[in-house]
C-alpha cells in the first residue's frame, strides 16, 4: 500500500516520522531489536547505504524486527524491501545491547554475499555505495568502520564463502 504514496512524499513522511520517533523514544525508552547487514561483492567491498532521514552519513542498511520474528529472516527481508536484491551465506556476527535515540536496542549485526545488483527504492534508501573495507568515506556512521573490521575478519575467517 506504501508503495502508492510519491517516492517524494515518501521520503518527507520518512524524516517528519523519524523525527518524532526519536523524541518518543527519549521519553518512552522502549527496547527494540533490529538487523544490521554489512553485504560485500565479489570483489570484497561493502555496500552502505544512505538514508532519506536521520543523519547524512554512510551507514549499513537494517532496521526494526517485528515480534519474534527470526533475526536472519528479518535481515534477508530489511535487504530486499529497502535495496531489492537477495543475500547468500547471511551470517551472524553478534547480537549486542546499544543505546539508539534512547532506545535500547539489541543489534545483531550480519554479514553476506550480494546475490544480485543492489538498487535504492529511493524512499527509505536514497544512495548507495560499494566501498573498499580499508578505503571507507570520512563521512560513514560511529560505529560503521568497528562493523565492517568485524565483518572483514569473518571473511578471511572463511565465515562467509564466495
Amino acid at each position: 500500500m506504501l508503495h502508492l504514496i510519491p517516492a517524494p512524499l515518501h521520503r518527507q513522511l520518512y524524516r517528519i516520522a523519524d523525527r518524532i520517533r526519536k523524541r518518543l523514544w527519549l521519553i518512552s525508552r522502549p527496547h527494540r531489536t533490529s538487523v544490521v547487514v554489512l553485504a560485500f561483492d565479489e570483489q570484497g567491498r561493502v555496500l552502505l547505504v544512505r538514508h532519506s532521514y536521520g543523519l547524512k552519513v554512510w551507514t549499513a542498511p537494517g532496521g526494526g524486527m517485528g515480534e519474534s520474528e527470526d533475526p536472519a529472516r528479518a535481515a534477508a527481508r530489511e535487504f530486499r524491501e529497502e535495496l531489492s536484491c537477495e543475500l547468500s551465506n547471511l551470517t551472524l556476527l553478534e547480537a549486542r545491547e546499544r543505546e539508539i535515540s534512547g532506545s535500547r536496542d539489541t543489534v545483531h549485526l550480519f554479514a553476506a554475499r550480494l546475490n544480485g545488483d543492489p538498487r535504492p527504492d529511493m524512499r527509505e534508501i536514497v544512495k548507495i555505495g560499494l566501498f573498499e573495507p580499508a578505503y571507507l568515506p570520512a563521512d560513514c556512521a560511529p560505529l560503521v568502520a568497528g562493523q565492517v573490521e568485524l565483518a572483514v575478519a569473518a571473511l578471511a575467517n572463511g565465515a562467509l564463502k564466495s
